[in-house]
């Protein structure tokens, strides 16, 4: 099971810059004035194993971001379903924090990014993402990711697919992929998406395969190939700290977590010949080149493990133990039921492209 840690990266999915920037490739610039790209990601049903809120934290933290505004969750969430927390602060005084959404900017090589982390409201979605919106027009954005996780029938042991779609016919000839056909409940990334395509921005949205046998947080291999993903996207350089030694833990605690079922690792083991019967023999010369492109980008600035790293974005406050999962590995016939199994509207829809034959309602 020593399979690479790095994730897959789909000749399909190329750079993205040109269209976050809204000019062609050989007019890209990184300046200002081609106007800023929100990333944003939300706790619950889109963020299987935690995959995609942990990314935004990661960005946060390594490209520097600052807070500069926050939703009021008394117009948005429940409070009986997402519960204030009490906590002591280092001077002893009990503390309140609500849930909420909060917009950071991180500036980087002369570009903006708007880091969005939140939980997905119960209620007012529509409002939710105008004022969501609001502020992302007021602080200059033109381009809106947002990032999702998904249950899926796919292995551990290999790389996390990472899947693309959008619904604007730019982007969508960029990349190659076509507009979801999904018809089914949606989660609010799936609103915020089209809410922004009707506002006139660039909307696309990323989605991490979560293997759904071991769907619980923190999901480091995910956050991962989330991560690298969004730095190809973006164009800039993401130090990924600690995620690839996480990334590695994790899976080997899988590993020993399925060694002790029978039943599980002749299951994981279907999976994997499965994914390895349809993919290519060998990468694709591009892809090699590309990875190798990375590689070199990296040995020239010294990037170590765990480098710019000063929390764990594997929890919701950004700690928690990124080597074993908690809890057992859930068997083939019971996955984690809590986050989505499979995409939806501004996920991929495509028969196999989560490894799941029979997509149903997700995000």
């Amino acid at each position: 099971m020593d399979e690479p840690i790095l994730p897959e990266l789909p000749d399909d999915l190329g750079d993205l810059t040109p269209a976050i920037d809204g000019s062609p490739a050989s007019e890209n610039t990184t300046g200002p004035d081609h106007g800023a790209v929100m990333i944003a990601a939300f706790e619950g049903w889109n963020d299987a194993g935690s995959a995609a809120t942990s990314a935004v934290l990661h960005l946060t933290e390594v490209l520097g971001g600052h807070k500069v505004d926050e939703l009021d969750p008394e117009d948005y969430h429940d409070f009986q379903v997402n519960r204030p927390v009490v906590s002591t602060d280092d001077d002893g005084r009990r503390v309140l924090t609500w849930p909420t959404t909060t917009v950071s900017v991180a500036e980087l090589d002369g570009r903006r990014f708007v880091l969005v982390h939140g939980i997905e409201p119960s209620m007012r979605w529509r409002t939710y993402c105008k004022e969501l919106l609001g502020i992302a027009t007021r602080l200059g954005v033109r381009t809106v990711i947002t990032v999702g996780g998904l249950l899926a029938d796919v292995p551990h042991t290999r790389p996390i697919p990472v899947s693309a779609t959008s619904e604007d016919p730019a982007v969508q000839a960029l990349l190659g992929v076509e507009q979801s056909s999904y018809e089914g409940p949606t989660g609010i990334v799936g609103v915020l998406q089209h809410s922004a395509q009707e506002g006139g921005m660039r909307a696309l949205s990323l989605w991490a395969a979560v293997p759904h046998y071991v769907a619980h947080p923190p999901s480091p291999k995910a956050t991962l190939a989330l991560v690298v993903k969004l730095e190809d996207l973006i164009g800039v350089h993401v130090p990924l700290g600690d995620l690839v030694d996480d990334a590695r833990a994790w899976e080997h605690g899988v590993d020993e977590l399925a060694e002790e079922d029978e039943e599980i690792a002749q299951y994981v083991a279907q999976l994997e010949q499965a994914k390895d019967t349809v993919e290519l023999p060998e990468a694709s010369g591009e892809a090699i080149a590309r990875e190798f492109e990375r590689y070199l980008r990296r040995r020239e600035r010294g990037d170590q493990p765990g480098e710019a790293r000063r929390g764990r974005p594997g929890s919701k406050d950004g700690g928690g133990h990124a080597g074993t999962p908690r809890g057992n590995v859930a068997g083939p016939s019971s996955p984690d039921t809590e986050v989505p199994a499979a995409p939806e509207a501004d996920g991929p829809d495509e028969p196999g492209a989560d490894g799941r034959e029979d997509a149903g309602p997700e995000a």
